[in-house]
């Protein structure tokens, strides 16, 4: 098992690094030796919430069990799903009942995104598609240069496109045309990226695997600002890794950026300036944010509340230590998290204490909740998809 979980870590890193210097930079995976922590066991507490699952529908394939960023989007009054076998769904927010369903034929790999009348997928092979919302009749399909892991992001009109490549190109909304591409380098070694742009006014503001956080100008993709949130240190490619791998995130005129290895980073969306660094932190996802705070789960799947002023941690909670958890959502007076066997899990914005749990499937819980009107939508990697809300003592 700790080969196959290390095979399993390397090919999920993109980029050419060597096989001797990756096998290097591993080292210990591939010994007598573990030196792997398991995920702790579920233990009994006392709930202090009462959980309810409204409706579950178990369609499609889900993530076909690879690292995939598929994401439930809503839009009035529906709730849209894709698998990697190319089929996306549209089902009401009140039952579950289908509105319609497509099979594209493509290995979608991010999305979907909804904007207005149209909706859009990334695929692994390179393709941006998009659909009518109403009906999930294709529109258009372009070619990019490479898998779209990120989501896409609309601004105006046009559409961002992150390739896993290092390029960044806008599309034309409406017909998919290309308006421009510009490229940055990425390492010879990074993890898969699924952190999409942040738009601030006319600007895209991008974070890349080397660890800098860049602006470009919506209109044309003109360079405005860059700065350095990571710098590499060490001698291998994966001692060197320092992706800015999730969506930054805009709250009150304050960007924030998690980084692997590099910690929390608030940063001016004008002129890149770096307001505050919290360093102990490592996070491979992004982060989600309420009216103060900060919440990010770490790479021991331990989850943090951070004050946005400063960085400071005002709680750690270590109940659910590497149980491979979600990005957090915020729900109300809590924080939800999904886990590698199936739960969801409430904790308490005070304090982080577990308030309650709910088993959804027996299957990993990856892309995070969606909140919408009191109730937590979940879209898990088995193809389920479930309503869930609290329903108090």
């Amino acid at each position: 098992m700790r080969r196959i979980l290390a095979l399993i870590f390397i090919l999920g890193l993109t980029g050419c690094a060597t096989l001797t210097g990756m096998t290097d930079a591993v080292g210990d995976l591939f010994s007598d030796s573990d030196n792997s922590e398991p995920p702790v066991e579920l233990t009994e507490y006392e709930p202090e919430v009462k959980l309810e699952i409204l409706w579950d529908e178990s369609d499609g394939d889900g993530t076909d069990e690879l690292a995939l960023n598929l994401v439930p989007a809503v839009a009035e009054g529906r709730i849209i799903i894709a698998d990697h076998d190319g089929m996306i769904q549209a089902r009401s927010l009140a039952d579950g009942e289908l509105f319609w369903e497509v099979e594209t034929d493509l290995p979608i790999s991010s999305g979907p995104v909804i904007d207005g009348d149209l909706l859009f997928v990334g695929t692994s092979k390179a393709d941006v598609l998009a659909l009518n919302t109403s009906t999930g009749e294709a529109v258009w399909k372009h070619r990019v240069s490479s898998e779209v892991m990120a989501l896409p992001v609309v601004v105006d009109d046009k559409l961002i496109i992150r390739s896993a490549d290092g390029y960044d190109t806008a599309l034309n909304r409406d017909d998919g045309t290309e308006v421009w591409t510009v490229e940055h380098n990425i390492p010879a070694l990074s993890v898969r990226g699924e952190g999409a742009p942040v738009i601030v006014g006319e600007m895209v503001i991008i974070a890349y695997a080397n660890g800098k956080l860049i602006a470009v100008n919506a209109t044309d993709g003109a360079h405005i600002w860059e700065t350095s949130i990571a710098i590499p240190k060490g001698r291998s490619e994966i001692e060197r890794l320092t992706d800015l791998n999730g969506t930054p995130v805009l709250s009150d005129d304050v960007i924030f950026v998690s980084s692997y290895k590099s910690g929390v980073n608030a940063v001016t969306p004008f002129d890149g300036e770096i307001l505050w660094r919290n360093e102990t932190l490592s996070a491979f996802q992004g982060l989600s944010a309420d009216y103060s705070y900060l919440y990010l789960t770490d790479a021991s799947s331990d989850v943090w509340q951070l004050d946005q002023r400063n960085g400071a941690s005002y709680w750690k909670q270590t109940d659910l230590h590497q149980r491979r958890l979600s990005m957090p959502a915020v729900y109300d007076d809590y924080v939800v998290v999904g886990d590698f066997e199936g739960y969801l899990h409430w904790l308490s914005k005070v304090d982080g204490r577990l308030l309650g749990r709910i088993e959804i499937t027996d299957e990993p819980i990856d892309a995070q909740p969606v909140v919408v009107d009191g109730v937590l939508y979940v879209y898990a990697s088995d193809g389920t998809l479930a309503a869930v809300r609290v329903v108090l003592f």
